[in-house]
């Protein structure tokens, strides 16, 4: 059996003992004495304080102890640490607030080691607030409370004196703020409450007065990089005094101050706003703007507007300065081609800047696709640019075209120009045009290279898919298979040991794949008669299965003529026939109803021929009347006084307009490709509303041009008429397939 032998201690006799040691330990805080208590002591004041808990009942003093605790720290709070802040200010203020809590800290936890055991055990047992936090919590109730605005207002007076590039002691800003967070035991209530929301309307004041001074008196690049200097000196001041939880509340503040309120007035400055910058294409400027409003929540929306804004006023004026340039009569292709030249270096410039200083954000990626869509898809000068698209591509792949580009220059302006058809709605229409003019490349041999005519169809399958070239591609093979029967032609002739009365080369074309043109009827000399009917009679043995039609509009004539000197003419088989018709005749002027006669030619083409010899560059023959167009009543004899310098002359028609055509050949297949889609459709979900079909239409439709609902509806009633689909007899708007 143990028995208890301590002398039992009285809770005032062991009281005075400890608050002997806590005297001495407030005299070492005050400076009066240089060394705490020994570890002796504190042992001994430990010993104590464990003694005087341990005792039995009624001698057990562990909650007088508790109560003695506290009062410590009320006692020395009212009698040394709150009359030391009473009479001072300012930055002084802050030094003795800061010692003061440092000097609490440090009595807490001399304290706490102290009345250890009190803690650990009484403390526990009776679910009380540990001494730790009694310690804190009698500094925050008796000197925070009383003290924090005057804390709070002179930590704010010094961030000023910072922001205005005074030098202040960041180190005390910082063990200032930190008595806010750590009053908290863990919490950041007193630090937001007591301060933050306080420094966060100091910032929007402050900023606010800053940024109406400079709207006034700055440009705006002038404007955003002061805002830019002094947002990442408020980053800095996080990082030295503040703390880091705050950054982004803080940072929120002073951008919403700064940047946000003044963002479209920033944007749109008539001297200096984005549409200067961009003009001037001072892409520095440009991407500190983009920085600074991509801090802000839907920032870069207003931006974005501007920029595509501007881009739209730039195609514009494309526009106005094409339709000035054919107002005045001067070259016209020359002013299409420029027009097309201009909008790939408008797009390379902005591409340029989307890429660079706008960090290609996918909103202004966006902002550029629209802005083009937008002036893409007008009518330019009388004509679409699909079609200004198409005759700049066959500019460029014509023999002599790209003569003055590089083969990479040629690729790449061609690669731009298959890019823009992503912006255009109507890309049919550029395929129909650019087909009429690659058949004239390859028919009449004006094409650069068939490199290049392949590697231009492959950017369009990959930019449009197979389907939108297959017509393209058919000509192109067409021709290398024309090549080959013209050899099998040759080797026929050699086996049946025949010439021909006149020369020809005979290029064999399928239907399908080449547009649909005019059959030239008329008479031609018996020799080229007898040339066709031998072909006639090869083709028959070889192919009887494809029908053979000749279009002789599509041909051209290699004639050998004596002006003085001799010439090689290269001209229509029309115009060979007016000339070949004054041999023929024996007659050295012959009239135009004479020429018709002889030649069984429509008015129309004849006319058009005798205009190009007549009036056009080369003035093969003299008309009687001195009109500048071809009359009926006219009569026209050769020009013997015709001279040129070249040997070799090929005499061009006048240009026909076949526009109409084209758009007429375009709506008849877009007719059809409305049905097919809405059979399509309907035989696959069998039953289906009227807005679901017409939005499945479009759906489909759109890649290749945006159908007219006009259009689509007439599709519908037709479809109806030809028994395809029919009407719901319960549900007027909702169709049914038939099978």
């Amino acid at each position: 059996m143990v028995v208890d032998t301590r002398k039992t201690i009285d809770f005032e006799q062991g009281w005075s003992e400890i608050n002997a040691g806590v005297e001495e330990f407030k005299l070492f805080l005050e400076g009066v004495k240089e060394k705490p208590e020994s570890a002796t002591v504190n042992m001994s004041l430990y010993t104590i304080v464990y003694n005087m808990c341990t005792q039995k009942t009624p001698n057990d003093h562990s909650k007088n102890l508790y109560v003695r605790y506290q009062q410590i720290f009320d006692d020395y709070i009212h009698a040394s640490v709150l009359p030391a802040l009473k009479d001072t200010h300012d930055e002084f203020f802050l030094r003795k607030f800061v010692h003061c809590w440092k000097n609490h800290k440090l009595m807490v936890r001399w304290m706490k080691k102290i009345f250890n055991y009190l803690d650990r055990y009484y403390v526990v047992r009776y679910n009380l607030v540990d001494l730790q936090a009694v310690g804190v919590d009698a500094f925050k109730s008796t000197v925070y409370e009383e003290v924090k605005g005057k804390a709070r207002d002179a930590v704010l007076a010094q961030m000023e004196k910072d922001r205005e590039g005074e030098i202040v002691d960041t180190d005390l800003l910082r063990d200032t703020l930190a008595i806010f967070q750590e009053v908290g035991m863990g919490s950041m209530e007193a630090y937001e409450n007591d301060f933050e929301v306080y420094m966060l309307q100091s910032t929007q004041k402050y900023y606010r007065k800053c940024a109406t001074a400079w709207i006034a008196e700055d440009t705006t690049p002038d404007y955003l990089r002061k805002a830019e200097a002094r947002l990442l000196e408020e980053e800095v001041r996080v990082d030295k005094y503040l703390h880091v939880e705050g950054k982004s509340n803080l940072l929120r503040e002073a951008d919403a101050t700064l940047l946000q309120e003044y963002e479209m007035r920033l944007l749109e400055k008539p001297d200096s706003g984005l549409f200067v910058l961009l003009s001037d294409e001072r892409t520095e400027d440009i991407n500190r703007m983009f920085r600074l409003f991509s801090r802000l929540p839907e920032g870069l929306e207003p931006m974005a507007k501007v920029f595509k804004a501007y881009i739209e006023e730039k195609g514009s004026d494309l526009i106005r300065q094409l339709d000035t340039a054919n107002a005045q009569k001067s070259n016209k292709d020359a002013a299409d081609h420029t027009f097309i030249k201009k909008a790939i270096s408008l797009h390379d410039t902005f591409t340029g800047i989307v890429n660079g200083s706008l960090d290609s954000a996918p909103l202004f990626h966006k902002a550029l696709r629209e802005a083009f869509e937008s002036f893409f898809n007008k009518t330019v000068s009388g004509r679409s640019v699909p079609e200004l698209m198409a005759l700049f591509a066959d500019a460029i792949l014509r023999k002599g075209g790209a003569s003055k580009l590089a083969e990479d220059d040629m690729d790449g302006t061609l690669d731009k120009v298959v890019k823009f058809l992503a912006y255009i709605s109507d890309r049919d229409m550029f395929a129909e045009f650019y087909r009429k003019k690659l058949a004239r490349r390859l028919l009449y041999s004006t094409s650069c290279g068939e490199d290049a005519e392949k590697g231009m169809l492959t950017r369009l399958k990959q930019q449009c898919g197979q389907q939108y070239t297959s017509k393209m591609e058919g000509m192109v093979q067409d021709l290398q298979i024309a090549r080959e029967k013209e050899l099998d032609f040759r080797s026929w002739l050699d086996r049946k040991n025949t010439s021909l009365p006149v020369d020809m080369n005979v290029t064999v074309l399928t239907t399908g794949y080449w547009p649909s043109y005019k059959v030239l009827e008329m008479e031609l000399p018996e020799k080229m008669v007898e040339s066709l009917e031998c072909f006639s009679k090869f083709h028959e043995e070889t192919a009887k299965s494809r029908r053979l039609t000749w279009q002789l509009g599509l041909g051209s004539v290699h004639l050998k003529a004596t002006f003085g000197k001799s010439y090689e003419l290269i001209l229509s088989p029309v115009q060979a026939g007016v000339l070949l018709s004054f041999d023929t005749l024996s007659q050295d002027t012959l009239s135009f109803q004479q020429l018709m006669d002889t030649m069984k030619i429509p008015q129309d083409d004849l006319s058009r021929s005798l205009h190009s010899l007549c009036l056009g560059k080369y003035k093969l023959l003299l008309k009687s009347t001195p009109e500048k167009k071809i009359l009926t009543t006219d009569s026209f004899s050769i020009n013997n006084k015709f001279v040129d310098r070249a040997r070799r002359i090929r005499v061009p028609l006048p240009p026909v307009d076949d526009r109409r055509k084209v758009h007429e050949e375009v709506d008849k297949d877009r007719k059809h490709a409305v049905d097919a889609a809405i059979v399509r459709i309907m035989k696959s979900r069998k039953t289906l509303s009227h807005s679901d079909l017409m939005g499945e239409v479009i759906t489909q439709l759109q890649r290749a041009f945006h159908p007219d609902v006009k259009v689509i509806k007439k599709s519908i009633e037709g479809l109806i008429d030809r028994e395809y689909i029919e009407r719901d007899s319960s549900k007027t708007q909702t169709y049914k397939y038939i099978a």
